[in-house]
């Protein structure tokens, strides 16, 4: 079941072990990512699946990254955007965005993220420095991903009223407890960060929040559908979050999850979910 509109992954990684470790791999559960995923092991998957286009995310927070990131998708036709990191508490960010606009691809930088799922403080984006490095990436006219885990979704919500002109993208739909079966909290502090015009959410990560072993399409679906209802398809994205995807699902079948997920929506709206608004938010060429 790969057929269908035009599809923009607005979510993948690449890493090449020998450049930077990736030290979040850890343990025998995560060791199949132990080893180089290079956009040439990408591109055949995703073309395979009908995707015309991508976003290539940063995985670490470290500063050297973000230029190799650049580099590779000015060398790239599939990768039309770049969401990369700088730290957002430094007083020189402004310059720091210019300069990395200045790079080889640095027309492809369309957003920054920070680990905040690793940040012990759970209002860590309320920090005066971090609201202060946020304002300066809207005023650069990027977007902000967030990766957090469900209980910073409140202090996520009110940074995003704090910034009304700063776009906040939520990965992975905040990492609900699919695994579980629980849907609240979650649920109910999601509805209240998509409650501001502002926030944009990813339908992606899902199958690695459930069983890896054991998960069906219909043990996702109250956790979409929940996204599809608060977001609505205009402000929501496919995301494959290859190669994390692959510790439970393959390229393909991630997508074709998404597109049996998204099945009820009109055409118009399955093409904003797996196209338009990735396009759309993230200003893709």
């Amino acid at each position: 079941m790969t057929a269908g509109p035009r599809v923009v992954d607005a979510h993948h990684h690449v890493w090449d072990l020998a450049v930077r470790d990736q030290d979040w791999i850890t343990g025998e559960a995560m060791a199949p990512l132990r080893r180089d995923f290079t956009l040439a092991d990408l591109e055949p998957e995703a073309r395979a699946a009908g995707v015309g286009a991508t976003v290539l995310v940063q995985t670490v927070t470290v500063a050297g990254e973000t230029p190799e990131l650049l580099a590779l998708a000015d060398g790239s036709e599939l990768v039309a955007g770049v969401v990369g990191w700088t730290d957002l508490t430094a007083p020189d960010i402004a310059d720091t965005l210019a300069a990395l606009r200045e790079l080889p691809g640095g027309d492809r930088l369309v957003g920054l993220r920070h680990q905040v799922q690793a940040e012990p403080d759970p209002e860590w984006l309320l920090r005066p420095e971090v609201l202060r490095g946020l304002a300066a990436v809207a005023d650069a006219g990027l977007v902000h991903d967030l990766v957090i885990l469900p209980h910073q979704l409140p202090a996520a919500t009110r940074a995003a009223a704090a910034l009304p002109d700063l776009v906040l993208v939520l990965d992975h739909a905040g990492k609900p407890p699919i695994a579980t079966g629980r849907t609240r909290p979650w649920a109910d502090d999601l509805r209240a960060l998509a409650a501001l015009p502002n926030t944009v959410c990813k339908l992606s990560g899902l199958v690695t929040e459930a069983d890896w072993h054991t998960w069906t399409p219909d043990d996702l679906r109250p956790y979409a559908e929940t996204v599809i209802d608060a977001f609505g398809p205009g402000r929501l994205m496919f995301g494959s979050d290859w190669p994390v995807c692959r510790l439970a699902a393959t390229y393909t079948e991630v997508l074709d999850t998404a597109r049996l997920l998204i099945q009820d929506l009109s055409d118009d709206e399955r093409a904003a979910v797996l196209a338009t608004t990735a396009e759309r938010v993230y200003g893709l060429r």
